[in-house]
Order: structure tokens, then C-alpha cells, then sequence
């Protein structure tokens, strides 16, 4: 028991410089590199979609507590969505980018179609594509029409470009630009599941060729 208040005193409040002097702790930072994680999450999606791949499979494979993936990502959902974008960016740009460089939509659509002979059996990934398959038996109707609209959006596109050029005369006038486009999402689709089932690169080329024989000409315009 202390007796002397004035010794009381200077303890006490020599306790609470050295309280205030310590920084306090902010949480532990994040062990883990995020881009990292995040690719080890879309392989996995890409692999096994997304109702197949639960929080344990991601933690997992990402090498991360629940915690963490919680606190970098939020939710199964979030961390999905964020996947979707990256995969569109990093491995499913190349719809974008012939549309955007080819000077016709027959162009544009026949090298898409050589591209995804090569992006849906290139080693390394998944074969085939994630927005395709990820909400393949998925009970998350969110899910489903996310990705849903992904693929929608590509045949407008498609459709877009081909009724730019029935305007232009480059496709006959009575071309069908929506079934073509329809046309067009259909072989994609189907190559992707081809791919998951073992087509090689030079059996999907093969299919490319002879979906674009179908495809209409004018007398004056090669495409």
C-alpha cells in the first residue's frame, strides 16, 4: 500500500506518458500480395464457376484466413465480380479490340473467332471462357444475369458493327443482322465448351473457317 500521495501521483501519471508516447496498433497489415490472391481467385471461378467454389476453396487456393479475404475482397460475390472484371481485361479483351481495329464486322468477327481458338486452349488457364461457364448450375439468379448480360452485350456489338456495314454497302441489304450476330455469340459459346472438352487450337480454327463461310458477301466488298 502506498502511503505517499505525491509518490502516487508521479506514478500515475508516469504510466500515462509511456501510454500515450505507444502508438496504438492499427490491426495487422495484409500478409499477403493482393493482385496474387486475386488471380489464384479467378482460376479457381474460371475452373469450377462459381457455385462449385465455395469461401473455403477460395481461402485456400488464395493462402489466406477468411478474415482477410473478407477485409480485402468483401464477399464471395464481391471478390466474383471484381474476377469478371480482371478476366475481361486480362484474358477476354481481344472481342474489344478487333471490333475496334478491323474495318469490317466480317473483319472483326473472324479474327475474334481465330483469337478464341487460341485464348480458350492456351496452357496455363482453364481452357475455354469464364463468363461462358463460371454460373454453370449457379442457384445466385444475380449471377446468372450478370454474366448473362456480359455475353448479351457482345452480340449487340456484333450486330452493331454488322448493321454499320449493310448501311455502308459492304453487306448485302437483306443480311439478317441479328440472326448473324446470334450466329456469331452461338460459335463462341460452342467453341468454349468445346474447348473444356479437349478441342485442340487447330480444331477450333477449323470450326472458325467454316463458320464464316455462311457468312454473306457483296459483289464489290471482299470484308
Amino acid at each position: 500500500m502506498v502511503n505517499d500521495d505525491g509518490t502516487a501521483k508521479a506514478r500515475a501519471e508516469g504510466a500515462k506518458t509511456r501510454t500515450e508516447a505507444t502508438p496504438r496498433r492499427r490491426g495487422r497489415p495484409r500478409s499477403f500480395d493482393r493482385e496474387t490472391a486475386l488471380e489464384k481467385a479467378l482460376l479457381a471461378f474460371w475452373e469450377h464457376g462459381y457455385e462449385a467454389t465455395s469461401v473455403s476453396d477460395l481461402t485456400r487456393v488464395m493462402d489466406i484466413g477468411a478474415p482477410s479475404l473478407y477485409a480485402a475482397f468483401g464477399d464471395k460475390r464481391s471478390l466474383f465480380d471484381e474476377v469478371v472484371r480482371v478476366y475481361g481485361t486480362r484474358y477476354g479483351s481481344f472481342t474489344d479490340r478487333a471490333l475496334a481495329e478491323e474495318p469490317t464486322a466480317r473483319a472483326a468477327v473472324a479474327r475474334v473467332l481465330r483469337e478464341a481458338a487460341t485464348a480458350y486452349t492456351e496452357p496455363g488457364h482453364p481452357h475455354g471462357c469464364l463468363v461462358v461457364h463460371a454460373a454453370a448450375n449457379c442457384s445466385t439468379p444475380e449471377v446468372e444475369q450478370s454474366l448473362r448480360d456480359r455475353r448479351n452485350a457482345n452480340i449487340t456489338a456484333f450486330e452493331r458493327r454488322i448493321r454499320a456495314d449493310v448501311a455502308a454497302g459492304v453487306l448485302p441489304a437483306d443480311t439478317d443482322a441479328a440472326a448473324l450476330a446470334r450466329h456469331t455469340g452461338a460459335m463462341i459459346q460452342g467453341m468454349s465448351q468445346q474447348a473444356r472438352d479437349g478441342a485442340s487450337r487447330e480444331e477450333l480454327e477449323a470450326v472458325a473457317e467454316i463458320a464464316m463461310s455462311i457468312w454473306p458477301r457483296t459483289g464489290t466488298h471482299t470484308g
